[in-house]
């Protein structure tokens, strides 16, 4: 009920409740984007690495990477939560676990302290970043689902460079909270989404899953600008409800090893995706962006606006994937990607390796067009894909397979990355580089304009995992 009485105060219809639905809800990934980037140049600073005694590499490592565990296991845990709670209290649950982790960091007095706030971050970035990318896609019409997607991309990425700029101009402050201020910010954030998550429309699809079939079709209406009786309302309705009908006369449990027997091609493409995701990069350089311009001998502060520079160009390059996701396809997009951003970090460990008089300014470029090349193919398109392939019936549990590798993969990248920055140096890069090449073996079918409930024909049933890699369209 509490559900209609909201719908009932809503004032927007059709394309502006959609358009600000899906703002908000990107407010969910803004914050794991702002996570993601604010330690990069909180570890570099001076009262930080002198508060907490100049951290070595794995202490380090350590609290970057060790919200990646917390994450973790929430996005396994969040295809259970999703399906029983609702996407609206599972995200509503995300931002009040993520405040309160913000909390305990901003206040923190120690090491261990530190790490017991970026896990309890991390249990709500696990929640977050399951349930976000499910609910937008539940909303969404077909022909503008990549493009919604695409632009909670952005918002991620809004996020990082948000928290960059955070941390640059907080360096200029001459005490302790030159760091403390940037992780206090999580806390603003995460309010604000744990107020407005009360307010917004539940899922249609999940409304209608569990009974609740009049008001998924409220919902519905309103999505398509109010009016109930609204021939392509009243099909998405029936097409979702006779998809719901199907899977309960199958009679099959909604399990993982149900989904793993049937589904098997899918969650295997879905996890792939998030795994390369971060393979190529993903945190390879929001955590150590600073690092990497101060290897390359841009130093201190000025590392630090290096880093400031390249995540607005970051943002930016997001941008024409709304126009693209949904003309080209998701898999020109992420083998397009794949080669640039091969290139650029084969160029990245060259300069790095010669170490002339032009190096630092090189890094930079080569830095900047590998961010770019990966805004706009390999960091929106893994997050896209596995909610718009899992059916309706498994999609939490799917997505939350897909995002528990991406935290996986996430945690691993994050742990031994400053390891084998000392270790290996300026081959890092090329063995990234090599990790976009491999990017090519799998093969994604391509899902622009298919509807949620038309999937099955894209994919079929029980396919193995070697049709993997000779799969064509």
């Amino acid at each position: 009920m509490a559900d209609v009485a909201t719908s009932q105060r809503r004032r927007l219809v059709g394309q502006p409740l959609l358009y600000s639905i899906s703002v908000f809800v990107s407010l969910g990934v803004f914050l794991f984007g702002y996570d993601q980037g604010v330690m990069s140049g909180i570890i570099t600073g001076p009262y930080f690495r002198k508060y907490f005694d100049y951290p070595g590499p794995i202490e380090t490592g350590t609290v970057v990477a060790v919200l990646e565990v917390g994450a973790f296991i929430t996005s396994v845990a969040a295809g259970r939560v999703g399906d029983t709670i609702g996407r609206k209290g599972t995200l509503f649950a995300g931002a009040i676990v993520f405040t309160i982790g913000g909390a305990i960091q901003t206040v923190t007095v120690g090491f261990w302290t530190m790490v017991i706030g970026r896990i309890t971050s991390g249990l709500g970035v696990g929640l977050l970043s399951t349930i976000v990318p499910i609910y937008q896609s539940e909303i969404s019409p077909p022909n503008h689902r990549g493009a919604l997607a695409c632009m909670e991309f952005t918002c991620n990425i809004i996020g990082y460079s948000s928290s960059v700029w955070t941390d640059y101009f907080c360096s200029f402050i001459d005490s302790d909270l030159s760091w403390r201020i940037p992780l206090f910010m999580q806390c603003v954030i995460g309010t604000i989404l744990a107020v407005g998550s009360r307010l917004i429309p539940e899922s249609p699809r999940w409304l209608i899953d569990v009974g609740e079939e009049a008001e998924g079709m409220q919902v519905i209406a309103d999505l398509h600008g109010g009016n109930p009786h609204d021939p392509v309302a009243v099909a998405e309705y029936e097409e979702i409800k006779d998809k719901v009908r199907e899977d309960r006369e199958s009679g099959e449990a909604r399990s993982y090893a149900m989904m793993w027997r049937k589904y098997k091609r899918r969650v295997l493409l879905a996890m792939s995706s998030q795994a390369f995701a971060q393979l190529v990069r993903l945190d390879f350089i929001s955590y150590y962006a600073p690092r990497v311009f101060e290897e390359a001998g841009w130093i201190g502060r000025q590392a630090l606006l290096m880093t400031g520079i390249n995540s607005v160009i970051y943002v930016l390059s997001t941008i024409p994937t709304w126009y693209l996701v949904d003309h080209w396809g998701r898999r020109a997009i992420l083998l397009s990607g794949a080669v640039i951003m091969a290139i650029a970090l084969v160029a990245t460990g060259w300069w790095m390796y010669i170490d002339v008089v032009q190096t630092p300014n090189a890094v930079v470029a080569c830095v900047i067009i590998f961010n770019a090349a990966f805004g706009y193919s390999w960091g929106p398109i893994p997050w896209l894909y596995p909610p718009e392939i899992m059916p309706l019936n498994v999609r939490a549990k799917g997505v939350s397979l897909s995002t528990a590798t991406n935290w996986a993969f996430n945690f691993l990248v994050g742990e031994i990355t400053p390891y084998l920055q000392d270790l290996i140096a300026w081959r890092l890069y090329p063995m990234h580089g090599f990790f976009c090449v491999c990017s090519f073996v799998l093969v994604y079918p391509e899902t622009k304009g298919v509807p949620l409930e038309e999937m099955d024909e894209v994919f079929g049933e029980g396919s193995c995992f070697f049709l993997l890699l000779f799969y064509c369209l």
